[in-house]
């Protein structure tokens, strides 16, 4: 991918930068961006996409772009407030659940519907064609979107086992976003809402039986640790989770030209596709930690899968008559939506 490959000139470049740096005097520093954002800095997000990103703008702009990095909402407030600090200008750059401020992006909650996303580098390509038709200057108007996209697949960890939909009925479940939310309600679970950072000890307290997340968080959250069931719907994915990438409006327009260039080479489809294909990279090592503790790990045949599919259809209807009824066409978002994810999916 074009993204990986300049990131490792840059990278090259950013350490003969430094290494010049140590013999000569440092360029002036023009800029100082605050990135803000939920997860520790040792998160698979923060270190392989965030920081990939930071450090990449750093070196194109010679030194001129310096991007402080704040993990675990270290400039304060809860993860659901993250999106309004970046409006606001309490952080300079955000990363965010979209879901966490739910009703807010309608739109944005396409591609959580239930098998909908093929893989996550396709699906964040399609979410990123849909943001731009139609998100950039209604939906996130307020600020200033560098890229958007989705994990990879959604997995069920669970205290007891979850293998049919009827094991669902009663448990007590984290669940992250609105539609979410409404589907696992719909099969008899009791969704709990609560941002990523809450599930250890939510879990370990018994506040929730079971939640869902992808493999690559997992980890950062010692789930594996605290649960030994996973539920996997074979080369389907039960949901996915929609992030957004943001800057400050204001700060963004402030920056000269050639820095807004800077900011602008490392937005977009390319950028949404890597950050989308990374977080899913990293699904598979976590996997193998829960194997080797020899976790009871549940990969569902089709179909299994195929009860969960037409449980969860209910969900789609009830999405798609609600956009519809506040004018969003629902109809026509899901059909383009899932359109734009074969698209991407098939290579085109």
């Amino acid at each position: 991918m074009k993204f990986m490959r300049r990131n490792l000139l840059a990278l090259a470049g950013a350490a003969a930068l430094a290494a010049g740096f140590s013999a000569a005097p440092a360029t002036a520093q023009e800029v100082t961006l605050r990135l803000h954002q939920f997860l520790p800095a040792q998160a698979n997000v923060p270190k392989y996409v965030l920081d990939v990103w930071a450090d990449k703008v750093e070196a194109e702009s010679d030194g001129r772009i310096k991007i402080q990095r704040f993990p675990s909402m270290q400039l304060g407030g809860t993860p659901p407030e993250l999106i309004d600090q970046a409006i606001d200008g309490i952080a300079d750059i955000i990363w965010t659940v979209a879901g966490y401020t739910p009703g807010r992006f309608p739109r944005a909650e396409v591609f959580e519907l239930p098998f909908m996303m093929t893989n996550a580098e396709a699906t964040s390509k399609a979410y990123w064609d849909i943001a731009s038709k139609y998100m950039l200057d209604d939906d996130f108007k307020d600020f200033h979107t560098i890229g958007v996209w989705v994990h990879g697949p959604g997995i069920i960890h669970s205290k007891e086992p979850i293998k049919t939909v009827a094991d669902l009925n009663g448990v007590k479940l984290r669940a992250p976003t609105r539609v979410t939310n409404m589907m696992f309600s719909s099969m008899g679970a009791t969704p709990v809402g609560m941002p990523v950072p809450a599930i250890p000890e939510a879990l370990s307290k018994g506040v929730v039986d079971a939640t869902v997340i992808p493999w690559e968080v997992a980890g950062i959250l010692k789930v594996p640790e605290l649960v030994s069931n996973h539920t996997e719907f074979g080369d389907a994915s039960l949901y996915t989770t929609s992030f957004i990438f943001a800057m400050n409006k204001d700060r963004y327009e402030s920056l000269p030209d050639d820095l807004k260039k800077v900011i602008d080479d490392n937005s977009g489809l390319e950028f949404s596709a890597f950050a989308g294909k990374t977080m899913a990279a990293y699904d598979a090592p976590i996997r193998k930690i829960a194997e080797d503790r020899g976790n009871n790990i549940m990969v569902l045949t089709p179909d299994e899968v195929q009860e969960w599919r037409d449980a969860s259809a209910p969900t789609i209807d009830a999405w798609v008559k609600e956009m519809d009824e506040k004018g969003l066409d629902g109809t026509g978002l899901l059909e383009e939506a899932k359109a734009l994810i074969a698209k991407y999916t098939d290579g085109n």
